[in-house]
């Protein structure tokens, strides 16, 4: 390691280095404090919330570390799909809600607005406590607070009572951000990106499950009936979670709570591996905000003029390519991340081509584009936040606010964006601003190659060759 007057001059950072849990590059293994929670047995707890009993072997014993299972992964996988569905249930229903509270449609059509603004604040208060906190007991409040609000939400007879009620649903639904770095912190390094894509999948599936099930019960049933299945299934994930989800510790526990915020401002201008991942993950976001916005207008009108169902059944397909997100999972564990995502832009940008192509012509040419961007854009949702996370264990959940901040960013440029573009200009030129998006990523992956030291920002130190993760070489980080 560099000296300390060469670290980032953040206390919380140099405290995790101190320790031993040195910032990893992505051609190293964890150092063994990876795997060691920084809290004395003296912390150790019984019970949460001071009166119901964690269940035996859930409880935390560093005489015996919890073992990976892949049972778990699943649970938070269920979990993800779930609680990431309370952020769209809303979409398909507008109209319906509209009627019911008797009013205008530019005025509900804020309720999506308050469910995204209120997840975009917990994003960033939120999500970045799973470093200093108990995930469990934080992943529990929260999944038990919106279950309550959700209730909320499926009687009140107020539209304003309903948009309050939206924005704190929406801060409190980021559970699904402390588990996804939970797996990605527990897995082993051979079956991280596996592990790390199942959950993520989770989540892609929650996004576009929500608004199909959202729109078929919103068409043979009562909208309320939307919420009052969520109440349900979400009281299921509590349940799940309780007994499952063990209580890790915090690896950090004296940094306070404002310096949070300050190192991950710090982490996100003052490390080169940040700024390229973070780059990467706003214009991925953004180019797939942009097309599912832009498929909606070009599927509705020439030359296809499809209904709303048909349009929505589109969603499908979609799926079909997050579920080849195990898949790439498993391709990325045998990769670097660099080459990872080199390989998936090269892709993206060949079935984007077919989109500016044909996209507009012949309905094959939209079903081939829908099905390899999702595919090979879930290979880069797991290899940009392994290069993420890359940087440094104990901050993993910081780390993961300001990926999914970049990503929530990315997805307004992208529907605002491409929306515009596709009134103003037609489908193709709405096509090439996809396309233009990947060109940008691409640039910013190639600017840097994957061996570089940690602080080095550009060029191809230690060449461009391909090492499975499992044999990487034992190096140290020179700055």
């Amino acid at each position: 390691m560099s000296t300390e007057k060469e670290e980032i001059c953040d206390a919380s950072l140099r405290s995790d280095e101190e320790k031993g849990d040195q910032g990893l590059s992505y051609t190293q293994q964890p150092s063994p404090s990876d795997s060691v929670h920084q809290v004395s047995t003296s912390e150790c707890s019984t019970k949460e919330f001071f009166y119901f009993p964690i269940p035996k072997n859930l409880r935390n014993d560093p005489e015996r570390p919890f073992e990976f299972r892949w049972s778990r992964v699943f649970v938070y996988t269920f979990s993800t799909t779930i609680l990431t569905g309370n952020l769209y249930y809303c979409q398909p229903l507008l109209i319906e809600m509209a009627k019911t509270f008797d009013v205008s449609y530019e005025r509900v059509s804020r309720i999506p607005t308050c469910v995204q603004a209120g997840y975009a604040v917990g994003l960033f208060i939120l999500c970045p406590l799973g470093d200093i906190f108990r995930r469990r007991q934080l992943v529990l409040a929260l999944v038990f607070l919106t279950t309550f609000l959700t209730v909320g939400l499926a009687v009140t007879r107020n539209v304003v009572v309903f948009e309050v009620l939206s924005l704190i649903v929406g801060l409190a639904n980021v559970a699904p951000q402390i588990l996804i770095p939970l797996v990605a912190e527990t897995a082993p390094l051979e079956k991280r990106g596996f592990a790390f894509s199942v959950v993520l999948s989770g989540l892609m599936f929650g996004i576009l499950l929500a608004r199909v099930i959202a729109g078929i019960i919103g068409q043979f049933a009562l909208w309320r009936t939307v919420y009052y299945t969520a109440v349900g299934i979400q009281a299921v994930v509590l349940g799940a979670l309780y007994f499952t989800l063990p209580d890790h510790l915090p690896k950090v526990v004296s940094i306070p709570y404002w310096k949070v915020h300050w190192t991950m401002i710090v982490l996100a201008v003052t490390e080169p591996i940040a700024v390229q991942a973070l780059i990467m993950n706003l214009g991925a976001s953004a180019a797939f905000a942009y097309y599912w916005v832009s498929l909606t207008f070009l599927l509705g009108g020439p030359p296809y003029y499809y209904s709303t169902l048909v349009i929505g059944l589109f969603g499908l397909v979609g799926m079909a390519g997050v579920a080849a997100g195990p898949l790439s999972g498993r391709f990325v564990d045998r990769l670097l991340p660099w080459h990872a995502n080199l390989i998936a832009l090269i892709f993206l940008l060949a079935f984007s081509g077919v989109q500016v192509a044909a996209g507009g012509i012949h309905i094959a040419a939209v079903i081939i584009s829908c099905f390899g961007l999702d595919a090979f854009q879930q290979m880069q949702n797991v290899a940009i936040p392994n290069q993420l996370f890359s940087i440094s264990r104990t901050a993993i959940s910081r780390l993961n606010a300001l990926y999914m901040v970049s990503y929530y960013v990315g997805q307004m440029i992208g529907t605002s964006a491409g929306a515009q573009i596709f009134v103003q200009y037609g489908w193709r030129a709405a096509a090439l601003f996809g396309l233009s998006l990947y060109v940008m990523q691409l640039f910013a992956l190639l600017v840097r190659g994957p061996h570089c030291s940690r602080k080095t920002w550009f060029g191809y130190e230690g060449g461009v060759r391909t090492q499975p993760r499992g044999r990487a070489e034992q190096t140290s980080i020179q700055e």
